[in-house]
C-alpha cells in the first residue's frame, strides 16, 4: 500500500496487488462528495423530502465516503444508518494517515478513528443520530434483513475486479435496496446499464466527477 496525493490535494491509496487506486487520481475527496454524497444521498433526501436515510456501501476502503456522509448528516441533522462491506479492511494505523481529518469536523474524525476497530466487529452508535457498522466479509457472503435507501457502489474498476460487476453480484447487492432506492457508482458502461435495467432499475446518466465525463445513477422500480 502506498499513499498518493491526488489532484485536489487529498490522499488516496494505491493497491499494488489489485493494480488500482482506492479513489480517483483527479481528486479523491471531490469524487467522494460528487458521486456518493451529492448524486446519491442528497439526491434521495431532496427527492423524498427525508430527514433520515440508510446507506449500504460496497467497498468501505479508507472510509472517505462514510466520513463525507457523516459530516454532512451531522451538520444538517440527518439521521443516518450506515453499513459498509469490506472484505479486506485497512489497519487503523493506515486509516489515521489518510489526512481526511482536514475535511470533516474534529468530532466526526475522533469518533471515526476511535470506533473504527469496534465497527468491524459490531454495529455502533456513531453519535446521537447515527449508527454505523462494517461487515468484514466478501460481498456475496453478506446477508441482512435490513433494507437501504441508497447504495454506494465503490468497488475497484471492472478491469481490475470483474467479479464485483457481474449480474449475479449486482443482483445480490441490489436485493438489499428498498423500492425507490437509489444506486450510485462512479462508473458507467454498456454492460452495467443493461444489467441494471434487467434488474428492474430506471437508469440515468449524471455528470461524472473530474476525470470522468459521466457516472451512473439508478432507481429501483
Amino acid at each position: 500500500m502506498e499513499f498518493v496525493t491526488t489532484a485536489d490535494g487529498s490522499k488516496t491509496l494505491f493497491n499494488a496487488e489489485v493494480g488500482e487506486h482506492y479513489h480517483s487520481k483527479h481528486g479523491a475527496q471531490q469524487e467522494s462528495v460528487h458521486v456518493f454524497l451529492n448524486k446519491g444521498l442528497k439526491h434521495f433526501l431532496e427527492r423524498d423530502a427525508q430527514k433520515d436515510a440508510s446507506i449500504l456501501e460496497i467497498g468501505f476502503g479508507t472510509g472517505l465516503n462514510f466520513l463525507m456522509t457523516a459530516d454532512y448528516c451531522l451538520k444538517e441533522q440527518i439521521g443516518l444508518h450506515y453499513m459498509g462491506i469490506e472484505a479486506y479492511p485497512l489497519a487503523k494505523e493506515v486509516i489515521e494517515q489518510t489526512g481526511y481529518d482536514a475535511y470533516v469536523s474534529r468530532e466526526i474524525w475522533l469518533e471515526f478513528v476511535y470506533k473504527y476497530p469496534i465497527a468491524l466487529q459490531e454495529q455502533v452508535k456513531f453519535n446521537r443520530q447515527m449508527g454505523w457498522g462494517i461487515a468484514h466479509q466478501k460481498v456475496m457472503d453478506f446477508q441482512t434483513t435490513d433494507r437501504y435507501d441508497v447504495i454506494y457502489f465503490d468497488a475497484f474498476a471492472e478491469v481490475h475486479q470483474p467479479e464485483m460487476w457481474t449480474p449475479e453480484t449486482l443482483a445480490h447487492v441490489c436485493s438489499f435496496l428498498k423500492p425507490g432506492g437509489v444506486f450510485v457508482t462512479y462508473a458507467i458502461t454498456g454492460n452495467l446499464k443493461r444489467t441494471m435495467k434487467a434488474l428492474g432499475f430506471q437508469i440515468e446518466k449524471a455528470p461524472g466527477a473530474p476525470g470522468k465525463r459521466e457516472m451512473l445513477r439508478a432507481t429501483k422500480l
